[in-house]
């Protein structure tokens, strides 16, 4: 585990074709094992949180107060609505592990010069992608784009980053958009406005118990 510590605070915005809704979250994270995303707004929904461990999602619903652990079966369903998965929860240390790394060529992207990287999936390892495309600067390596293909090569969703901002002593993306290639109209935005790291964190922040605590 590296044990890079974070805070940070984020609007979550679910876009369809007929509506739109919007959240509020903040989030404590301990890369790239371990996060507790906690929800602020809707009121109706205050309270909600989801807990990652490795590979393990588990929601604490505080309406009827129960905490719900996700089946492997359900993984790939969507996460409070979102464009993110609950798979996605979870990309973070799989990216690293189980997918072998070629770079393929440098492009401009955004106005900033890129290393475009392959990531294809170790042999030996179930995920689910057949192979991921990403887009990472070459000066401070912050990812601006990554492309996801399923099994038979054809673009299931992409992941843009933009408005890159100083918080603190790092530089790091404060928007995400997650676009699915197959429901035009639809996409899920994230916008930081707080992001802190090199928290006093520890493992045992990231508990069943303390989820049901945190606020």
């Amino acid at each position: 585990m590296r044990g890079k510590s974070s805070y940070s605070e984020f609007s979550m915005s679910v876009i369809k074709p007929a509506w739109q809704r919007t959240m509020v979250m903040k989030a404590w994270a301990l890369e790239p094992e371990l996060a507790l995303i906690y929800l602020q707004e809707p009121a109706r929904d205050k309270g909600t949180t989801t807990l990652k461990r490795r590979n393990e999602v588990w929601n604490w619903l505080p309406s009827v107060q129960k905490v719900i652990k996700i089946p492997p079966s359900m993984m790939l369903q969507s996460w409070m609505g979102s464009d993110f998965t609950n798979d996605d929860l979870v990309r973070a240390s799989s990216i690293v592990d189980d997918y072998s790394h070629i770079l393929i060529g440098e492009e401009t992207y955004e106005g900033y010069e890129c290393h475009v990287v392959e990531l294809i999936p170790k042999p030996e390892v179930g995920v689910v992608w057949g192979k991921v495309h990403m887009w990472i600067t070459t000066k401070e390596f912050l990812e601006l784009k990554t492309e996801f293909y399923d099994e038979d090569g054809a673009l299931a969703k992409t992941f843009l980053g933009s408005k890159v901002t100083r918080f603190g002593d790092r530089r790091l993306p404060a928007r995400w958009e997650m676009i699915p290639a197959d429901r035009p109209g639809n996409k899920t935005i994230l916008e930081y406005t707080v992001l802190r790291f090199d928290l006093p964190l520890d493992g045992d922040f990231f508990s069943l118990q303390n989820m049901k605590r945190v606020h």
